[in-house]
């Protein structure tokens, strides 16, 4: 963004989001989303513009620049249209019902998202980046802005059509279901074909652009765990160390970049997103349990350090992301020359960095040097010794540079992937500070983004943008049940049983079972928003029927697993013709099904050895309980008797209706967590 000498305020001014902040300056008239907007529109019979972004988005910026910050563009903008400004984190309410509509129209889709809506809210038409002047087969933008206008004055059948088009293709997610079941064998099925559209030199999906898509990394570990197949593990060992050692992680800093533009993993987009970073921790503990490959701890430890360091607030909460551009150049705060690193290094120190970091005098980017470790070079204790201080002499440099933009707003459903993440590598790499860490933040959320039992979306300089969203509700209750899992804590629980509660009451679907993306008390929009499908973070009712196994296991309510059941068929019936949209989902079916309930009896120091054991297991299919004695436990647990014979601490492996012998030395856990599971 340029820093405009304009010092004239539009309707952003008021609002805390920070990309609509961005735009607060611009000469059009924004609105932010909301009832005043609309009426407008409706009032003077306007077209509306809608323009959905967020702050760490480059091609929002570059259209921002070129087009939003022009006076002349704004002019006709203002002239022609009631111009509405969305922060997709903020609204993925809006930004999902109008994607959709782009989808329909055939077109790809992205940010910025562009759309042209009736003065009702209705989509019409739109597109995502359009340039100021018409290049690359893309019109102009104000060429664009003036035949919409055109058509509503002058050809209104038209604008009718499309719609009445749209409208009714939006409306097509309430269809009737058709029933569709899923169980190990079609789970294998989809874990085949995942496998072979996976790169086997670069992992990942094949082709470029990549995304770490860790969802479906995941669904790839599951086949491994349910088939013994290593190939499975492979593919996803492979993505994983490919990606840590590509230019898409900031080796100097921590944390992983939004995706690569290539397909080695090289060349990153460099904005840094709290949901990437999230799953991707949770993908390194998860690979740790079975490799031990140090440099999965490594990049855990370093990922969690630019979270402590960059990306958490004074009280605890995480912020959203960190911008991909800095002094009006993408990626500038981190690449370097050779003489750079040179003159911060010294010439030898500089050589044996840049042999291991691919540093050149030409560059290996566009002139610029991305730092990376794809070239397989020999390495050694000595090497290896000599690098992290040479990265941190490097990063001591670096943090004297402009930064990057921060989005320093707290979303409850990001803030639950990361808590959970926390809890999950912490039980993994023996890390309790990470939980205590996890701990402060789901206490934020909890304190200052919840009314009642009712969770707000986002909160930033003490305002809260509420009804929450189903995502909230989702990945917070995940967060909640990983925390009473690590530490014992009821409280936890009842949190979680709570909020799940306020989830079914206010964004259920009585007709399929599934969950509404808004709740029933929401603002009212054009449609009501209910995709099933994963985005780049897995889609809440995916998230939901995890939650709602592991709250079956942990309560011993079997109305939690019936609900689950209920949600799974609900999914499938809406989205089972399209699987790998749905893989969050798929993840939930297998936990269904091969759920590990390890329940811990006896207390003191034995039992605190046995749990921990327990909790170091992979936490994807597992579910530590702690039951001193066999009145805590359900009546009907399979594991009540076995509980009352106990005469110490003692580990008990329950899989369906079935229980290991009692397992009293921590070391053995591991075998005979494994063992029935291959029976």
């Amino acid at each position: 963004m340029s820093n405009e000498p304009n010092t004239a305020q539009n309707r952003l001014a008021h609002e805390t989001s920070p990309y609509l902040l961005q735009h607060k300056h611009n000469p059009v008239d924004w609105r932010p989303w909301g009832p005043e907007a609309l009426n407008e529109a409706k009032a003077n019979n306007k077209p509306i513009l809608l323009s959905v972004g967020y702050a760490a988005c480059h091609w929002c910026h570059v259209m921002a620049h070129e087009s939003f910050e022009d006076e002349a563009t704004a002019r006709v903008m203002n002239e022609l249209f009631v111009n509405i400004k969305v922060d997709r984190e903020e609204r993925p309410d809006i930004d999902q019902i109008y994607m959709q509509a782009l989808h329909h129209l055939g077109e790809q889709g992205g940010w910025p998202l562009t759309m042209f809506l009736t003065p009702a809210g209705e989509p019409v038409w739109g597109g995502t980046y359009f340039p100021k002047t018409s290049r690359y087969g893309r019109p102009a933008f104000v060429d664009v802005m003036q035949e919409v206008a055109r058509l509503f004055r002058e050809e209104p059948a038209k604008i009718e059509q499309n719609r009445a088009a749209l409208m009714a293709r939006l409306a097509q997610a309430a269809r009737h279901p058709q029933r569709i079941t899923i169980g190990r064998q079609e789970l294998d099925q989809v874990g085949q074909q995942l496998g072979a559209a996976m790169d086997p030199v670069n992992g990942g999906l094949r082709g470029a652009p990549k995304f770490p898509q860790c969802a479906m990394f995941e669904n790839l570990w599951r086949a491994g765990l349910r088939t013994g197949e290593g190939r499975f593990f492979h593919i996803v060992d492979l993505t994983l160390t490919r990606i840590s050692e590509g230019g898409i992680y900031d080796h100097l800093g921590g944390g992983y970049s939004r995706y690569s533009v290539d397909d080695r993993w090289l060349v990153p987009h460099f904005e840094k997103m709290l949901y990437d970073n999230a799953q991707l921790l949770d993908l390194l503990a998860l690979a740790w349990g079975r490799t031990g490959k140090m440099m999965y701890r490594e990049r855990a430890e370093e990922t969690v350090g630019w979270l402590a360091r960059e990306m958490t607030s004074g009280e605890g909460a995480f912020y959203s992301s960190l911008d991909a551009d800095s002094e009006g150049e993408e990626g500038k705060f981190y690449v370097w020359s050779l003489a750079e690193v040179e003159a911060v290094l010294g010439p030898e120190n500089a050589a044996l960095f840049a042999q291991h970091y691919d540093v050149t005098s030409g560059g290996n980017f566009e002139g610029h040097n991305i730092l990376n470790r794809l070239k397989d070079l020999p390495r050694s204790t000595e090497i290896d010794a000599a690098l992290p201080m040479l990265r941190s002499m490097l990063h001591k440099e670096r943090e004297k540079r402009i930064r990057p933009g921060l989005d320093d707003k707290v979303l409850a459903d990001w803030n639950g992937l990361m808590v959970a993440a926390l809890v999950n590598a912490g039980n993994a790499f023996w890390r309790p500070d990470w939980i205590d860490m996890a701990a402060r933040a789901f206490e934020f959320v909890q304190r200052n983004m919840t009314r009642g039992d009712r969770l707000g979306h986002s909160w930033r300089e003490g305002r809260l943008l509420y009804p929450g969203l189903a995502s909230d509700f989702a990945f917070m209750i995940r967060a909640a049940l990983s925390l009473h899992e690590a530490t014992g804590e009821r409280s936890y629980l009842d949190q979680a049983i709570a909020w799940q509660q306020a989830l079914d009451r206010h964004y259920a679907s009585p007709d399929t079972g599934t969950y509404y993306l808004t709740a029933d008390d929401a603002e009212g929009l054009v449609i009501r928003p209910a995709s099933t499908t994963d985005d780049a973070t897995p889609n809440p009712n995916g998230i939901a029927a995890q939650n709602l196994i592991r709250l079956a296991a942990f309560t011993g309510d079997h109305g939690f697993r019936d609900r689950a059941d209920r949600l799974i068929e609900g999914v499938l019936a809406l989205g089972g013709d399209n699987l790998f949209m749905h893989v969050s989902l798929l993840n939930a079916i297998d936990m269904r099904l091969n759920l590990a309930e390890i329940v811990v009896t006896g207390e003191g120091a034995a039992a605190a050895d046995l749990t921990a054991a327990a909790l170091a297991l992979p936490y994807v299919n597992r579910a530590v309980i702690r039951a001193p004695s066999a009145s805590a436990l359900s009546a009907s647990h399979p594991a009540q008797e076995k509980l009352k014979a106990a005469s110490g601490a003692a580990a008990f492996i329950c899989i369906g209706e079935n229980c290991s012998l009692p397992v009293t030395d921590p070391d053995d856990i591991a075998e005979r967590y494994g063992a029935p599971r291959a029976a």
